[in-house]
């Protein structure tokens, strides 16, 4: 990647924690770290005066990438299980420091879950999570992920209960409480999420739910639903493609909204954002040609086919994402029309009123904090649609009453 696009693309990283990767010229990552505000921490990389070390370091990036997560705490996570997985030259030091703390799993009837910084002291066997590079944020993410799988802390099997059982955090094996079927089944989960597989966890949960549903059994039910809404609360946000469910890398989004007056001068719109930043370069105007009166969905049925007919006719790249303003309806009819042009792209709606994102897939429409970096980005897609089509729908009206 050219220097200048290197230097445009971390301009654009949003200052949201998350995991950030540097990777060389043939995709190979250099380099995982994690940080409360991406922005900040990558951009602390290319300022002038950094010593020589560090000099070499940085010319060897030419991308980077970065995962969205909710807080600090599980950027930490998702730190230590990249960093296993891909093994990054840069980050070897870090691995041999034996001197990070440590999570460590016992292999007990009940196992137990710990911090530790030498886990090589303990006789007993040890399955060992980390290092990690923060005890705090270690010990703030570890708490928050007992709330969710309880797991117990006590040697051997106590005649009463601890404080943990009585605040919910312990499940009580010490009482018998949990069958060691289910004090496992919270311990197998916990071991998905350290490991970094947070989107395997949610599956397999959700077919849980689904299974334990169908049986009637919906206390059960509820409480795996539970544990799935808290889960995604403290994941990795893994990133907007896994919030819709889209296997590619999204970098290029189209956004499409209509605008009329009664039917009158009716205009659709087309922006473009690659990156997370407004392409105005490839901005499209639409005057609605096909449809007299108030028909939205025939007006967006048009701008699309317009669009993305001349886009297959033409051999262009087609975008990673379409957005559409508006509810299923609208999303249905876009659906449809990319259907009969047999376009393979992954599009969504949102509607304004609750902010509620609709999918091909899902029966129900998805629900994002108002904070989450994926619904700010499409926000800020679908707004910027529907200015550009209300500012061609004045110019618009501004000259037929010139011309009157």
């Amino acid at each position: 990647m050219e220097k200048e696009k290197l230097i445009k693309k971390i301009k654009s990283l949003p200052l949201s924690p998350g995991v950030y990767m540097f990777k060389d010229k043939q995709g190979n990552i250099l380099y995982i770290g994690k940080a409360r505000y991406l922005k900040k921490r990558v951009s602390s990389y290319f300022r002038r005066f950094l010593n020589n070390k560090t000099q070499v370091f940085v010319s060897k990036i030419q991308d980077i990438d970065y995962i969205l997560t909710s807080s600090e705490a599980a950027a930490l996570i998702k730190e230590a299980a990249l960093i296993k997985e891909h093994l990054p030259p840069y980050n070897t030091a870090f691995r041999d420091d034996k001197s990070y703390p440590f999570i460590c799993l016992t292999k007990e009837e009940f196992p137990r879950l710990f911090i530790c910084r030498n886990p090589h002291k303990f006789k007993e066997g040890l399955r060992i999570f980390g290092p990690y590079t923060n005890a705090g944020l270690l010990r703030q993410a570890l708490k928050n992920l007992r709330g969710i799988f309880p797991f117990a802390s006590c040697r051997g099997k106590p005649k009463k209960p601890c404080l943990y059982y009585r605040i919910h955090l312990c499940p009580g094996p010490c009482i018998n409480k949990i069958s060691q079927d289910g004090y496992q089944e919270n311990i197998k989960n916990i071991i998905m999420f350290l490991e970094g597989r947070s989107d395997d966890l949610i599956s397999r949960l959700s077919e849980r739910m689904q299974e334990r549903a169908r049986a009637q059994v919906f206390e059960e039910a509820a409480k795996i639903r539970n544990q799935i809404e808290a889960l995604e609360s403290i994941m990795p946000s893994a990133t907007m493609e896994n919030i819709l469910g889209i296997k590619r890398k999204i970098r290029r989004i189209e956004a499409f909204d209509v605008s009329n007056i009664f039917g009158a001068e009716a205009t659709a719109s087309m922006v473009s954002f690659y990156d997370g930043q407004p392409d105005k370069n490839n901005y499209r105007r639409f005057r609605i040609k096909t449809v007299s009166g108030i028909d939205d969905y025939r007006m967006l049925r048009e701008a699309i086919q317009r669009r993305y007919q001349r886009m297959v006719k033409e051999n262009f790249p087609l975008p990673d994402l379409i957005v559409i303003d508006g509810g299923r309806g609208q999303l249905s009819i876009a659906r449809g029309e990319l259907e009969a042009l047999k376009i393979d792209v992954p599009v969504i709606s949102i509607a304004k009123e609750k902010e509620e994102i609709y999918t091909p897939n899902r029966k129900t429409p998805i629900r994002l904090k108002p904070d989450s970096p994926a619904l700010q980005i499409i926000q800020r897609v679908r707004d910027e649609a529907h200015r550009f089509a209300v500012a061609y729908h004045h110019v618009l009206r501004r000259k037929k009453i010139i011309g009157r």
